[in-house]
């Protein structure tokens, strides 16, 4: 058994950790509320964007934007996929990956190409030691991504898809869903299906100024900008959320180790003082 004073040394090591997850806990607790009002702000736009180019899809416009073409063979996948800068986050990122993984064995089954697009250092240093080619990067957005930030990276697989490169775009990060749960998701960018709300009595179409190319163009790099913003902005909500929980969980097992160390130090501590007063009474015996 280790002496009292090593048993004290470790107890104190483990309320100094324990005074740091729990303080951990509550900057992710607060950064996690405001990031869950930035994703309700982000949402609704996000969404009206998809609905929007879901009705263009499904319209019959003289000019047929590159980014609505769909290519019956699929030669090549892009996907651009959503991770966190840091760790201390449970199996946030592990999860992730794991469905990052089984699109790409899913697309390299059918014999396309898989070319990826990575948001964040931790999916950057994961995915460098795989053969998947990495054709753009960002990290070190912090908590409160920007469009702009994102723009580059972006740009580079949507001139992809238009050149025909990629014949599909894929997005795949963190969902928030609750505060307990938070799960990956998979969303095809590009081609989005037309929104079915029933079948259509009729062909029609928008009204263009001045020019349905420039419209039609602009509006879609802007709806996938907005998908990988929405994204990135639910990816730190559910970034936030688990490391709260992963550092809760934390802080809690410290408490019972400490318990159990406590313990050991009394029993320690108990059977020093029995050997010593068995030492005085042998010694008085003597005498």
């Amino acid at each position: 058994m280790p002496g009292t004073k090593e048993i004290r040394a470790k107890i104190t090591s483990v309320k100094n950790t324990q005074k740091i997850t729990r303080a951990m806990q509550m900057v992710a607790t607060s950064k996690m509320r405001r990031a869950q009002e930035r994703l309700r702000a982000a949402r609704p736009y996000a969404e009206k964007m998809r609905a929007v180019i879901g009705n263009l899809t499904a319209a019959n416009p003289d000019y047929r934007s590159p980014y609505l073409q769909r290519r019956t063979s699929v030669k090549s996948v892009g996907i651009i996929m959503i991770s966190t800068d840091r760790g201390l986050a449970g199996a946030l990122n592990a999860n992730v990956f794991k469905q990052t993984l089984l699109l790409i064995r899913e697309w390299q089954g059918q014999g396309a190409a898989v070319k990826l697009c990575l948001v964040g250092a931790k999916g950057m240093a994961f995915f460098r030691r795989l053969d998947t080619p990495i054709v753009a990067s960002v990290s070190h957005l912090g908590d409160r991504p920007h469009v702009k930030d994102l723009i580059g990276t972006v740009k580079v697989m949507l001139d992809a898809y238009r050149d025909g490169n990629i014949d599909r775009l894929f997005l795949v990060n963190a969902e928030f869903v609750n505060t307990m749960t938070q799960r990956p998701i998979v969303t095809q960018i590009l081609p989005l299906d037309p929104t079915q709300d029933g079948e259509p009595r009729e062909h029609w179409d928008y009204i263009y100024e001045p020019e349905a190319a420039q419209i039609l163009d602009a509006l879609l790099i802007r709806y996938v900008e907005s998908q990988v913003y929405r994204a990135a902005v639910e990816n730190v909500a559910a970034e936030m959320a688990a490391r709260m929980v992963a550092m809760k969980a934390a802080t809690d097992n410290a408490g019972k180790l400490v318990e159990e160390m406590q313990l050991i130090y009394n029993k320690a501590r108990q059977a020093a003082i029995t050997k010593e007063l068995a030492e005085i009474v042998g010694g008085a015996s003597a005498v």
